[in-house]
């Protein structure tokens, strides 16, 4: 059976979105919730999962602009080809291949250091080990989630073997120290019986269990840990009985009738949990509370017809894209009324320093990115000087460096005045800080 792919919603305000890049090829295998293409709107970016494990049948191509609801690939979920016959047999050294570095050697000591995550970025925190000290890990398997105050990264291992632990979870950690070490091996040990242990059954492991078995993905692992739900406690549907997202969203406490509380003269009791806050989370709290006790807040809100703009859009987005490369989106018109409006307006774009008001001559305009670990704020500096293809292209280059996590401070600082669009929230109205 082919299970059809469609463009999901996205976003109340969102119509269409562009594919972005393809991260499976036609014909790959592909597993239950794996990522398989990046889509963007003109706000933001997001990640296309597998609704089901098979084999994938691309339908529309990189760069392709496509309505919410059209079909984007298909999946075909009875095929008779399997993953291992799908995907080539890893060479005993896969990395020496990519990176031209010196073939590793079994027995071989690698030692994994923090890496440098952004300019500004002098140290981490170690969140959580995805492994555990001693497992067999394999090369670019994700062995770690690290924190800055700005955003949180994934560890991949750099190489095949056995994991050494040397820094512990909540450990904050300089740029290039050491965080863990791996004994190169390209065969998984074999637990040795003691003598005084029963012989265990040489009958075969099932044909569907693997390391993966009640091991939650990063995003599933995050969701659990918000309900408070041990991740044995759900039952994973991806490759491997691996707990996915969608697993952890559907998932549900349950309390054993034996341990459902009792009613007593201590009914009325109430309890507290305390959760160290995440670097990131500890610079929104404080920047919020800057944000509250230093700026003026004002909310308003005005209906405008947009008809004329959409159906200019509507009618030069095809030749635009064809000229320009880059997609006509709303953006562009946003950010340009704005710059008219602040140019007329001066107050608007000007700011309290001390005793005086600063006036901008200039429009740096900040734009609301949603990324996958949160929201950030690019600057489009001198936006006021942009023509539409300008601006559309320096909101892809903002977004995709927000999707990577490789903005640097000095992108996200210095702005003058902020569009953002609740809309891709579902939201109708909002008054963001």
């Amino acid at each position: 059976m082919s299970l059809e792919i469609k463009v999901p919603a996205v976003g109340e305000s969102i119509t269409e979105v562009t594919i972005g890049q393809w991260l499976k090829q036609d014909g790959d295998y592909v597993a239950l919730d794996e990522i398989i293409c990046e889509l963007e709107s003109d706000k933001a970016s997001f990640e296309l999962n597998a609704e089901a494990a098979g084999i994938l049948k691309i339908k529309a191509q990189e760069g392709d602009t496509l309505d919410i609801g059209a079909v984007i690939c298909e999946i075909d979920t009875e095929s008779s080809v399997t993953k291992a016959e799908v995907e080539p047999v890893a060479d005993a050294t896969p990395e020496s291949k990519e990176t031209g570095a010196a073939p590793t050697k079994a027995g071989e000591i690698i030692e994994m250091r923090v890496p440098a995550v952004g300019e500004s970025i002098t140290e981490v925190t170690l969140g959580a080990w995805i492994k555990n000290d001693g497992d067999f890990v394999s090369l670019d398997e994700n062995i770690a989630d690290i924190e800055s105050d700005k955003a949180s990264f994934e560890l991949p291992a750099e190489a095949t073997g056995i994991l050494r632990i040397v820094a512990a979870e909540g450990d904050t950690l300089e740029i290039g120290a050491l965080i863990c070490k791996i004994e190169v091996s390209n065969v998984a040990p074999t637990p040795v019986a003691s003598s005084d242990e029963p012989p265990k059954s040489t009958s075969p492991v099932p044909k569907d269990s693997s390391y993966a078995e009640g091991h939650p993905s990063p995003a599933a692992a995050k969701i659990l840990a918000e309900k408070g739900i041990q991740p044995e406690a759900v039952s994973g549907t991806g490759v491997g009985g691996r707990v996915t997202k969608a697993d952890a969203t559907k998932a549900k406490i349950s309390t054993p009738a034996s341990e459902l509380p009792v009613a007593t003269s201590n009914a009325g009791e109430r309890t507290q949990r305390r959760e160290k806050m995440s670097s990131l989370r500890k610079t929104i709290a404080k920047r919020l509370v800057s944000a509250k006790n230093e700026t003026a807040m004002l909310t308003t809100f005005n209906e405008v017809d947009m008809s004329p703009i959409m159906e200019i859009r509507k009618k030069y987005k095809e030749q635009f894209k064809e000229k320009k490369e880059v997609g006509l989106g709303f953006m562009s018109f946003f950010t340009k009324a704005v710059c008219m409006a602040l140019q007329e307006w001066p107050a608007v774009n000007a700011m309290i320093d001390g005793q005086e008001t600063v006036y901008n001559d200039y429009c740096d305009i900040s734009i609301a990115v949603s990324s996958p670990k949160g929201l950030v704020v690019p600057v489009i500096r001198n936006a006021e000087t942009l023509n539409f293809e300008q601006i559309e292209k320096e909101v892809v280059r903002l977004a995709i460096k927000a999707r990577d996590g490789k903005l640097s401070i000095d992108e996200m600082t210095g702005g003058t005045f902020t569009i953002t669009n609740g809309g891709i929230f579902g939201s109708m109205l909002s008054t963001p800080i």
